[in-house]
């Protein structure tokens, strides 16, 4: 399997087995320059990238931005897009943003599952991306919010679906309860699961990777280095966006070793983990530079002996068993 190898999701998306998530675009934790966006998005394209994520909740609307700008120097056959439904982008008088280093402060996020909130959101997101349709949508992150995305944010993807305006539809969030019942209860084509599919995390695979297995849909692993401890797991490294304890540090360290017998790296693993499973198509990273990228591609290619993952998948049950 390489990262340029084109899979089709159900409802015809068609995405690289590797993605390039673009929260950075929008400043994520530090600020990046329109040059190294415009290099990161060139590079990516280059190297047969084909699957690009996105959201209006990156920077409020930068990363959409930034996205289209550099996507549109390409040929359109050459790119899909995904981006998110959920939060509207109000004008507001100089707001500010902790998270996104580049965030536009003349908007704050409004959350609206409403069906007519849905409809606004992704009409300007196709106008800050600067395209006509996209072609995949992702409901983002409604965890207060589970029967109002069910009863009226599904209906009105569905209608867009029936529109031709997006291809699959689905939705994006870091726990699985939410999604799981959406396989069950919908016709949706895709689940982004972020951080519950990984080396350290395999909540995922209780129900909703089996569920979605059953139902035919589709799933997109992101988050898979839990917030940067199966990057590095040093002392402050983090995971699930905060400080990783002694103990999660002392079982990333653990994986690491045994996998350092076989000469294969931890990202090299924590990258390749989660397309073992069949219901899995793609995993997209995020990226703030050409060098990133490039090294997360190398990672991503790089062999790994059946050897090796059975001596991981008997690390892991360890681990497992300990919890």
């Amino acid at each position: 399997m390489k990262h340029s190898d084109l899979v089709t999701l159900k409802g015809g998306a068609k995405v690289s087995r590797l993605g390039l998530g673009t929260a950075q675009l929008g400043g994520l934790f530090s600020s990046v320059t329109e040059r190294d966006s415009q290099e990161l998005i060139d590079f990516a394209v280059s190297e047969q990238i084909s699957y690009f994520d996105t959201a209006p909740h990156y920077g409020k609307g930068v990363s959409e931005k930034r996205l289209g700008k550099y996507l549109s120097q390409h040929s359109q056959e050459s790119w899909t897009i995904s981006t998110k439904v959920g939060r509207l982008l109000v004008p507001v008088t100089n707001s500010t943003d902790e998270q996104f280093a580049d965030a536009d402060t003349s908007v704050e996020r409004f959350l609206d599952y409403s069906g007519k909130g849905i409809r606004q959101s992704f009409e300007e997101s196709l106008e800050r991306l600067g395209v006509d349709s996209v072609d995949i949508i992702y409901i983002h992150d409604p965890d207060d919010y589970p029967d109002q995305a069910l009863n009226e944010a599904y209906p009105e993807l569905e209608k867009m679906r029936s529109e031709g305006l997006v291809k699959s539809i689905g939705l994006g969030m870091n726990f699985t309860e939410i999604p799981t019942r959406f396989v069950r209860e919908t016709d949706i084509d895709v689940v982004m699961i972020s951080n519950r599919y990984t080396l350290l995390d395999h909540s995922a695979d209780i129900e909703l990777l089996p569920e979605a297995l059953n139902k035919g849909v589709s799933v997109v692993a992101v988050g898979v280095f839990n917030s940067g401890v199966l990057a590095n797991p040093v002392p402050g490294s983090h995971f699930f966006y905060g400080p990783a304890s002694d103990e999660i540090l002392s079982k990333a360290q653990h994986l690491q070793n045994v996998l350092a017998d076989f000469k294969v790296s931890l990202p090299q693993a924590a990258l390749q983990y989660p397309l073992r499973h069949s219901s899995v198509k793609s995993v997209v990273v995020g990226c703030r530079s050409k060098e990133s990228l490039k090294e997360n591609i190398a990672n991503f290619n790089a062999p790994i002996s059946e050897e090796a993952w059975d001596a991981l998948a008997e690390a892991m049950a360890i681990h497992q068993r300990v919890l």
